[in-house]
């Protein structure tokens, strides 16, 4: 592809990141986190230790894209740097959890927004609303790349202006407004090791609202000067909605009485109804539902581009690849599996699952940057220090969150491990059955 013919430039990216971000998690996980930690003030910052790994894994991956600025992303970089039953791997969490399952639960917390369960009609099936807005996506993917990308790109502008219009009105509310700084009745336990179990599994939750910091590498192929445009991207995209999240997630735990939001999904429609009433929280609940909208369009366009690029590298079947400028029948396969998972799952078990499995992931892509092969690469002024950063807190945090789960799951393993275990394990089976039957070999490292 030619870089004249290459569609996507540095506000695609930068906005593509955020798309991917600013999806369903930020609108519905503090309900959770507040339950587990007890504080508003805790809530808050575990959200700013959330953004500080983020911003390192946003580091990790510009250094990978400048050293293999092609699509592909987890499965590009541990394919080519470490081995392919790796990649194949990585591509194969993608393809199940990482936008088929992110984007099932974004699409069915639309539905939830739009057509809460009291106002759904007797006519309308359950889920027909989540389905149809992934179907609506998969057909703008899959016209052209420059009409999704553009349809999308209007989307977030007019989702960051409607968010920040949010924050503006909170603002002149601010000074009136009788805040609440108190924490739970019934907060977590004093002992040190329940707080930092509840910590970390809060720190897993939030990791999903924050792992579309990746997006940019997923179309790099299509990008003008990738090495240089995708990196800037990726730390841009995520320090705007660093900053956001921060502001947002204030006023959802400071805004309502503490009670009212503990456990709960709606906490923004809780906070908005809080603080202006039921004209305010309709306006909010659109912006919302527009916020989902986006996330599901940007995961449409990102995910095909993975399996084209598998199948490009011979891991997937051919007719996965791009057909014109672009991959119609990924885009139509990534539809289908997300309709299943619509189908057969619910955001509430998909939360935790997709938090430890894409952090996992996208951790294990960061430590190629360890590896002498591609250290040797690397341009001089690249660092090791947030590599280093991103992948041992990612670890620390997940094995201290499924270490915890397994001691209060009575020696039973948790849903979430045995989800992602299973997910990897299919994976491996995948990978061997393909070598064992078609027997072609990834092609060596760049």
């Amino acid at each position: 592809m030619s870089t004249s013919s290459k569609p996507f430039g540095p506000w695609t990216l930068t906005l593509l990141v955020v798309a991917n971000m600013v999806g369903a998690g930020v609108f519905t996980t503090s309900g959770y986190t507040l339950q587990a930690l007890g504080d508003p003030l805790w809530v808050v910052l575990a959200w700013g230790v959330g953004g500080l790994i983020a911003l390192s894994g946003a580091a990790s991956y510009g250094q990978l894209a400048r050293l293999m600025p092609e699509s592909g992303g987890e499965y590009l970089f541990l394919s080519r740097a470490a081995h392919p039953l790796l990649g194949f791997i990585a591509g194969w969490v993608s393809l199940i959890a990482g936008f088929s399952g992110a984007m099932a639960y974004a699409a069915t917390a639309l539905e939830d927004y739009v057509l809460p369960a009291s106002t759904q009609p007797d006519w309308l099936p359950d889920d027909a609303l989540a389905m149809g807005v992934i179907v609506v996506a998969s057909i703008l993917h899959g016209i052209r790349a420059w009409s999704g990308a553009w349809l999308q790109n209007l989307a977030v502008v007019f989702k960051l202006t409607l968010l920040c219009g949010f924050l503006a009105l909170v603002a002149w509310f601010a000074p009136s407004y009788d805040w609440h700084d108190e924490g739970l009745a019934k907060a977590v336990s004093g002992n040190a090791w329940n707080f930092a179990a509840a910590f970390a599994g809060s720190l897993v939750w939030i990791s999903l609202s924050y792992s579309g910091f990746n997006a940019a590498v997923y179309v790099a192929t299509e990008t003008r000067d990738a090495e240089r445009i995708a990196p800037r991207a990726l730390w841009l995209g995520t320090l705007l909605v660093c900053v956001l999240y921060l502001l947002l997630n204030t006023v959802f735990v400071y805004a309502p009485p503490p009670e009212a939001i503990a456990g709960q999904v709606d906490v923004a429609a809780v906070a908005a109804h809080a603080l202006g009433g039921d004209l305010f929280a309709g306006l909010v609940r659109w912006t919302i539902v527009l916020a989902l909208l986006t996330s599901v369009l940007s995961m449409m366009m990102a995910g095909p581009r993975v399996y084209a690029k598998m199948a490009d590298d011979g891991f997937l079947p051919q007719w996965l690849s791009f057909q014109s400028d672009t991959p119609r029948i990924a885009i139509a396969l990534q539809m289908a599996i997300a309709i299943l998972l619509v189908r057969i799952t619910s955001p509430e078990e998909l939360l935790s699952y997709l938090g430890l499995t894409l952090s996992l992931s996208a951790a294990c892509s960061a430590a190629c940057l360890f590896l002498p092969g591609v250290r040797s690469r690397a341009p001089r002024q690249a660092s090791l220090f947030l590599p280093v950063v991103y992948v041992v807190s990612t670890f620390v945090v997940a094995g201290v969150k499924m270490y915890n789960d397994s001691m209060e799951a009575e020696h039973h393993v948790p849903k979430d491990v045995v989800g992602a275990a299973i997910t990897f394990a299919l994976g491996s089976v995948a990978y061997f059955v393909h070598r064992t039957f078609v027997g072609r070999k990834m092609p060596p490292p760049r």
